[in-house]
């Protein structure tokens, strides 16, 4: 649940604060009318983001690849989309870490645009904006739920977060509260890549459970008996990290690979940017004395 609520949060966080930044400006051009076009593109990207999930949980169901059981090509389809998924949080992550100081002036400059650009511009503009952390959210909340097993527990945890996002997007706008903003998506954005490394190492098991991938009965350790999966603790876990209690040796490679260099690259991005730039030296000749 609480990973969920985390996913919730900074995917609902970025696109309260997209939406905010869009309002706030429209309001200050003194164009008041357009912001009805602002949220028919900001409800078009809601829809087709619960559509995409909608269309994950059928196909799910439904979708059988040659040579495979209908049982091995569910969990050949839930493993290549919780890759899938692990991909496009990773690069959401690094995006945000590198252009999170640029969103404002890049989004207001996309607003002067779709107003002289004609009728649907900035619906599409709204649209854009807010449907790449819907579609995101979408995909890995799907993965992240198919992972724990759970439907009711992880969607209250989305729900929660993603509550808390438009509350603090509408209190920022509002002027009420002011946040390290840098510093929320540098804490959020590392907690997601832990939760990540769970998520593809989940994918991995799926696919591992569709024959696709060897080792499933190679167990790097098996916990059971002192974590068992029913246990509050061990649901705990699975919810959070998605800990398995018997892991599987290339879950256990697959996870430690993905999780150190990719925090790595993190922390060593994160601090790239606050680094203040070196100025530059010049040479300048000096003219003889007369």
């Amino acid at each position: 649940m609480f990973a969920n609520y985390l996913i919730g949060l900074r995917e609902g966080l970025e696109a309260s604060l997209v939406v905010a930044i869009l309002v706030a400006y429209i309001v200050r051009l003194e164009q008041r009318r357009a912001l009805a076009k602002l949220w028919t593109g900001v409800g078009l990207a809601v829809l087709l983001s619960l559509g995409v999930g909608g269309f994950l949980t059928l196909t799910s169901q439904a979708i059988v690849f040659p040579g495979l059981t209908p049982f091995q090509s569910q969990e050949a389809f839930g493993g290549l989309m919780s890759i899938l998924a692990v991909v496009l949080i990773t690069w959401m992550i690094f995006w945000m870490a590198t252009h999170a100081h640029r969103l404002r002036g890049h989004l207001e400059g996309e607003v002067d645009r779709a107003l002289v650009g004609g009728t649907w511009a900035l619906t599409i503009v709204a649209f854009v904006s807010v449907a790449r952390e819907g579609l995101e959210t979408a995909l890995f909340l799907w993965a992240g739920i198919t992972s724990t097993g759970q439907t009711v527990s992880p969607i209250i945890g989305a729900v929660l977060g993603l509550a808390t996002a438009v509350a603090i997007g509408f209190v920022v706008y509002r002027g009420a509260m002011r946040l390290n903003l840098a510093r929320l998506f540098t804490w959020t954005g590392g907690a997601l890549i832990v939760v990540a490394a769970g998520v593809l190492a989940y994918g991995v098991h799926d696919l591992q459970e569709a024959s696709i991938l060897p080792g499933l009965n190679t167990l790097a350790f098996d916990v059971s008996a002192q974590i068992p999966p029913s246990s509050w603790y061990g649901t705990l876990l699975k919810g959070i990290f998605n800990f398995s209690p018997a892991t599987t040796v290339l879950e256990f490679v697959v996870w430690w690979a993905y999780l150190v260099p990719t925090m790595f690259l993190y922390v060593r991005t994160i601090r790239s940017r606050r680094r203040p730039a070196r100025p530059t030296q010049e040479t300048h000749a000096t003219a003889p004395a007369a």
